[in-house]
């Protein structure tokens, strides 16, 4: 399971927890605009936006898990058991396999609008990338600096919801998340108030009582809830290290210990990283499970304009500052 999160403040950011037991070995990725993507059923892009994200390279194709492009959109991936249902191929709409999804849009669109012309033809197919590597149920979220939207394509079809709340974590549809939010309305950051009853003279004891009933246990429903809390909520300052800094407390506010989740045997669920990206300048933070510095790789520091891609290993194992 996972969280993805848009957060807007002097820059614009989006990123997301990955929320797994193990790891595909995953690389921060960058793609040049001449780098040419194959589709399945698609025309190939030989030229188009430049890319950085998170992904599993397959024989020189990334799997991306997220990602963002130049012009400024992100996008990301999520798992969605029990209502992502592929299609067979359709005549006369654009036919995209679910592993193609996120270069297909980055690849051409500048923007959340962009993107929604695109899925008005576009039909997300029932091909596995291969026999080793089967489809995952997956629903996606696409923002730009202005807003999001969530993308669902279930037995009903394709949904395209646009997303007030800045967040996405996984079940239900999206829609049934947000209507859930009117069971939080009462939520505040500000000290409680006793609506309780006049006759009784109830008193605030703690800070930080308004927001009781906030959920915190790390079901899918809850992480929707607790995150778009935060994020809504949330103040930060004006430099590149508050911002970046305060998004990734924001997503922490909902990622995954090993021992909460168990799977069985010896399997855990746990946030094996988070990332941040920075939509106006084309940087990608991340940190890992193992390791809570953030790094940071900068697409613009990269060759834009070469025809082949970049990758960068995932730095793991803590550093410690020694400071005596």
């Amino acid at each position: 399971m996972c969280t993805a999160a848009a957060y807007y403040s002097k820059n614009h950011y989006f990123g997301r927890n990955l929320d797994l037991e193990f790891s595909y070995h995953e690389t921060v990725t960058v793609v040049p605009r001449n780098y040419e993507l194959h589709f399945r059923h698609v025309e190939d892009m030989k030229h188009h936006y430049a890319l950085i994200g998170m992904a599993y390279v397959v024989e020189d194709y990334p799997l991306f898990y997220d990602a963002i492009n130049e012009a400024g959109l992100g996008m990301a991936g999520l798992n969605f058991p029990g209502n992502a249902e592929y299609k067979e191929l359709r005549n006369g709409v654009d036919n995209v396999t679910p592993f193609e999804f996120i270069p297909w849009i980055l690849g051409q669109c500048a923007s959340v609008q962009e993107a929604k012309v695109l899925l008005e033809r576009i039909n997300l197919i029932n091909e596995n990338l291969s026999e080793q590597l089967p489809l995952s149920p997956l629903h996606w979220m696409i923002a730009d600096k202005e807003c999001s939207v969530v993308v669902e394509q279930t037995a009903s079809g394709l949904h395209v919801y646009d997303n007030p709340a800045g967040v996405m974590t996984n079940n239900p549809t999206f829609d049934m998340q947000l209507f859930l939010l009117n069971n939080y309305m009462n939520l505040s950051p500000e000290p409680s108030v006793n609506r309780f009853s006049e006759q009784l003279d109830l008193q605030q004891y703690s800070r930080g009582m308004g927001a009781m009933g906030l959920p915190g246990d790390l079901s899918s429903s809850s992480r929707f809830v607790k995150a778009a809390f935060t994020r809504m909520n949330s103040v930060s300052g004006e430099s590149e290290k508050e911002n970046v800094s305060q998004f990734f407390h924001i997503l922490s506010s909902v990622e995954q210990q090993r021992g909460c989740v168990h799977l069985g045997e010896d399997k855990y669920e746990i946030t094996i990283y988070t990332s941040c990206c920075n939509l106006d300048k084309g940087l990608y933070y991340y940190n890992t499970y193992e390791n809570h510095q953030i790094t940071v790789v900068d697409m613009h520091r990269e060759n834009l304009d070469g025809t082949k891609i970049v990758t960068y290993a995932l730095r793991k194992g803590e550093n410690f500052l020694e400071e005596n």
